[in-house]
């Protein structure tokens, strides 16, 4: 197995999920990537998490009250689940539609809204959007519930155009009244009250009395139009291919300008823009279709280190590379404080700052997310006998006595492979200088030097490169 396709696995596996341990790339390596990007397709080929063991450590997740700690359980899933693709779509629609727990404070439904992104995730566009204008969180957050015949609520139409399908500038004004009286009547049914006994979900709910059934004109269609018919339109519309498209590329390929300045700032790579469109249009909207296309491409394997991880990407895979929270969590471990750390880098799951999603790229980075970021990083190669800094050490110790040169390069292959620049490489090469040539070549001197390799793996996490998937 070559370097490079070690380097291009492990990206696919960056981008596709949420990294992967050496030894699972070595595994994953014994197929060709295009094998190992159709298993990524169909999740249902592996067998899903099972979770009764972290409910046993985790009590809470037994009722749906919090949503910090559901989302944290989201994250565990992103570490351990053996279907990454499953996870990293869901965290996609996510942030396309992105829905918050602020304006409800009623965990169950957001809750269910992740679970149906899960499900649906991979399946094709009208299914998606028919499942999101169906859904009770999305129904709330934008007012539906409040779209009567009568009195009409724009919210939902508006945003159906301008954010969850078409972009700016593809629709007029009088297409969103229409959608949205094509809407009315969709509604949710309203849950039991809280208390005694806590939250209860909800459904949803069509109440035909409450429906427009008068005639509308949508996008050049005219007729007693009702909501499923505005998907049917919208699916069809080439703006609708472009504007998702640019959305995957800008969450799996290299990052775009934010999406409000989608209208007047061009695609990066108009070319892989175009290519995506054409899988959608032969695909008829199937979300695998434009995937496969997408992981396939030259310009998605060319794109190494060049997107900002996000929060959820950032700790899922440096967990992952030390190998906590694993399948049996720690006593007293609460994957509540995965929710937590990923809330202080600006990026509360399952709680959006707005209806636009967060932005992404390097607006992901300040000052003190930076910080945050760093400090996460470092403090998980705190534990020098956690699995995945263990299985580095062991992997090292193959060679014996490593020189300062060799520590280095060996560090940067097993963390990534990670590419540095030449301001980072030098910061790396002065800490191996000065600790000298490290012997791995016994139990006693692995023991005795395996701080020395830990001090490596928390500068390389720290460093400027380390940000970039």
């Amino acid at each position: 197995m070559s370097d490079k396709e070690i380097a291009l696995v492990s990206h696919l596996m960056r981008r596709a999920g949420f990294g992967a341990t050496r030894a699972e790339i070595e595994e994953l390596s014994e197929k060709s990537y295009e094998d190992i990007v159709e298993d990524l397709l169909h999740p249902e080929r592996t067998e899903d998490l099972e979770e009764d063991v972290l409910k046993r450590y985790n009590i809470e997740l037994s009722y749906h009250d919090a949503y910090q700690l559901w989302s944290g359980r989201w994250i565990w899933r992103m570490i351990n689940s053996r279907r990454p693709l499953e996870e990293k779509m869901a965290l996609f629609w996510h942030h396309v539609f992105a829905t918050a727990w602020y304006k409800s404070e009623h965990s169950p439904t957001i809750i269910n809204q992740i679970e149906t992104f899960r499900e649906v995730g991979m399946s094709d566009l009208r299914t998606i959007l028919i499942e999101l204008s169906k859904d009770p969180a999305m129904n709330y957050w934008l007012d539906n519930c409040e779209n009567h015949a009568d009195q009409p609520n724009e919210n939902w139409g508006r945003e159906l155009l301008e954010l969850f399908s078409m972009g700016v500038g593809n629709y007029s004004e009088d297409d969103i009244k229409n959608a949205a009286r094509a809407f009315t009547g969709w509604t949710f049914k309203q849950p039991i009250p809280l208390y005694p006994y806590g939250h209860y979900e909800s459904g949803f709910e069509y109440l035909p009395e409450d429906h427009d059934d008068s005639e509308k004109t949508f996008l050049g269609h005219t007729g007693n139009l009702n909501g499923e018919d505005i998907i049917d339109i919208i699916i069809q519309q080439e703006p609708t291919f472009r504007f998702l498209a640019r959305h995957l590329y800008n969450f799996f390929v290299a990052d775009e300008p934010q999406v409000p300045a989608w209208d007047i700032e061009p695609p990066n790579d108009p070319e892989a823009i175009d290519a995506l469109v054409e899988a959608f249009k032969e695909g008829n909207g199937d979300i695998r279709t434009v995937l496969r296309t997408l992981f396939n491409s030259d310009f998605f394997k060319d794109a190494q280190f060049k997107k900002v991880k996000n929060p959820a990407e950032l700790v899922a895979g440096t967990i992952k590379l030390v190998g906590t929270y694993d399948l049996l969590p720690a006593p007293g471990q609460s994957v509540g404080a995965l929710s937590g750390a990923t809330t202080v880098m600006g990026q509360s799951l399952m709680n959006p700052p707005t209806v636009e999603g967060w932005h992404t790229g390097h607006e992901w980075i300040d000052g003190g997310t930076l910080n945050e970021r760093v400090n996460f990083a470092v403090n998980q190669f705190n534990d020098l006998s956690a699995p995945g800094v263990q299985d580095i050490i062991s992997r090292l110790s193959e060679g014996g006595t490593l020189s300062p040169d060799q520590l280095v390069d060996r560090c940067l292959d097993l963390v990534g492979p990670l590419e540095v620049g030449a301001d980072t490489r030098t910061a790396l090469s002065a800490y191996a200088d000065s600790v000298g040539d490290v012997d791995l070549g016994s139990d006693e001197a692995r023991t005795e030097n395996a701080g020395k390799v830990a001090r490596m793996l928390q500068l390389i996490v720290a460093s400027r490169e380390y940000q970039f998937a």
